[in-house]
């Protein structure tokens, strides 16, 4: 079970990586995102800090398993 995590989310990586969003029926998508540069506050001291680009992927819940869950 290990080996075929680590596989699947070496195949996800690669994917997010190379730009294209992996679905799974049913279940539901990883996208990859790029977030802007621009400012952010950090809400322990309330001090602006200036945020880097990056990216990150999101996760959106397939409609089966939303009514799984509901």
């Amino acid at each position: 079970a290990r080996d075929a995590l680590e596989a699947f989310l070496g195949t996800v990586t690669e994917s997010l990586k190379a730009g294209k969003e992996v679905r799974l029926v049913g279940f539901g998508s990883f996208m990859p995102v790029e977030r802007q540069a621009g400012t952010a506050r950090n809400p322990r001291t309330g001090e602006t800090v200036k945020r880097e680009a990056s990216k990150t992927a999101r996760f959106r819940v397939g409609d089966a398993l939303k009514g799984a869950l509901n």
